[in-house]
């Protein structure tokens, strides 16, 4: 028998399964949840979730009745087509295309054609379709920013596309690196497809590009001919840093794939986000297609559409504030800026005089970064957790190198300032403590390998 009681000893290894599934970068999300089962009253700065405070479960069907109401509406449907459109499987693009077309235009002033529109299973299917169509042969890479936002790399991995890693540096990519990064990899005889960024508050470490910056890298794409894939989650919480151009405003080669989601800005468990893909296609025929129309292809066999009804909630929520989420928003951004600053304020107080300790000072979005002198990783993640109840989530699971070794994520967005203040408390004793012995050796918690 088994471990698991009544279970026949199994027949597969991991090794006879995809590799992903020994991956370090999928199973850190794991052992991190384990750690906070463990450690329910632990403080947590490690979730990057919204806010829950203001959820509200009535307005689900305000905005399910504001969307039957404009597809009675404005959309002249007879009450029999209401029904199929939020009850039947539906368009495999989705049903709320144009009402993000419409909300894209009102807060970044992107102008998307509705048809480039896909609408997805939250960001994480957008990754994942694009991937899967770009990664033709065995030849086709990605690059990535680094350090790089976990399910990115998780859905390369999934479809076997390799990513190579690009530097960061203060103004968000260094674009000598990257240009350096694709002629090596073609001088190699790899096919460079695209290269992953997030330009606004990146997760995880909180970076944003000027707006130089932004110009010169489609720039460097276009001379470069690889796409730009430009994820968005943060680009409304902008506290005190005036709002930039999207790159898929800016962009005027088709050189920007689009992705977006409404986690953040609306529901996470509605699940629904999406992507602008409005690059032109030539097919075997001849025909021209949109690169959308590609890949709702994919989807069509992997989702088949997204939730008619979770798209109707979020379409509701669109149709309110005169379509703009940025006003939707209001409250959202300011408890997000009164978090940041009492993060980073209470960071001040407490580590100005600790050698080795330094941290970075986002203008919005959810994460800071905090440099430690001794390694932050899952074991010193354990000890944090066992003996002094705070979590947070070490930046060496966002480097495919081993890079951010003593550096630490720190994210505000689900908590209070009153927690705040207690978490700093507790992370000033763990980071001290363990700042005199100047190493994570002695943690004595769990490793990653007791998470699978």
């Amino acid at each position: 028998m088994s471990e698991h009681t009544g279970l026949a000893a199994p027949g597969l290894a991991t090794a006879d399964l995809h590799g992903s599934l020994e991956d370090p970068q999928l199973t850190s999300m794991n052992f991190l949840n384990e750690i906070a089962e463990r450690y329910p009253d632990a403080v947590s700065f490690a979730a990057g979730r919204p806010t829950e405070r203001f959820f509200d479960i009535d307005a689900i069907h305000d905005h399910l009745t504001r969307y039957r109401a404009f597809l009675s509406g404005e959309r002249g449907f007879t009450e029999e087509q209401v029904r199929r459109t939020l009850c039947q499987y539906g368009r495999t693009k989705g049903i709320v295309h144009e009402l993000v077309a419409r909300t894209l235009a009102v807060d970044e002033g992107i102008d998307a054609d509705p048809e480039a529109v896909v609408v997805t299973v939250g960001c994480q299917e957008a990754m994942f379709l694009v991937l899967r169509a770009l990664r033709a042969t065995e030849r086709d890479v990605l690059l990535a920013v680094a350090p790089t936002y976990v399910g990115l790399t998780g859905a390369a991995r999934l479809v076997d596309m390799p990513v190579l890693p690009v530097a960061s540096g203060p103004a968000g990519v260094d674009l000598a690196d990257l240009t350096a990064t694709i002629r090596a990899a073609r001088a190699a005889g790899l096919r460079p497809r695209a290269c992953y960024v997030m330009p606004d508050f990146a997760n995880p470490s909180g970076v944003r590009m000027d707006l130089a910056t932004r110009r010169a890298l489609l720039d460097v794409a276009a001379r470069e001919d690889v796409l730009l894939l430009e994820d968005n989650p943060y680009g409304l919480f902008t506290g005190e840093a005036r709002p930039l151009p999207t790159l898929k405003r800016l962009d005027a080669g088709g050189q920007v794939v689009y992705l977006g989601s409404f986690a953040k800005t609306v529901l996470p468990g509605a699940r629904v986000g999406y992507l602008v893909a409005d690059q032109r296609v030539r097919t075997a025929d001849g025909r021209v297609t949109l690169l959308a129309d590609e890949l709702s292809k994919i989807k069509s066999m992997l989702t088949v559409n997204t939730s008619p009804i979770a798209q109707a909630v979020v379409g509701g929520a669109l149709l309110a504030h005169g379509g703009s989420l940025r006003t939707a928003n209001e409250r959202q951004i300011a408890a997000y800026t009164d978090n940041r600053r009492t993060l980073l304020s209470g960071l001040a107080r407490r580590f100005a005089d600790v050698g080795g300790v330094s941290w970075n000072a986002p203008e919005g979005g959810y994460f800071a970064v905090v440099t430690v002198p001794f390694e932050a990783g899952t074991a010193a993640l354990a000890r944090s957790a066992a003996r002094h109840g705070v979590l947070w989530t070490p930046m060496t699971w966002f480097y495919a190198d081993g890079g951010g070794a003593h550096q630490l994520r720190l994210s505000v967005s689900s908590l209070d300032g009153g927690t705040i203040e207690n978490g700093l408390d507790r992370l000033y004793v763990f980071i001290t403590e363990c700042a005199e012995v100047g190493t994570e050796g002695e943690s004595g918690g769990l490793d990653r390998s007791q998470s699978r």
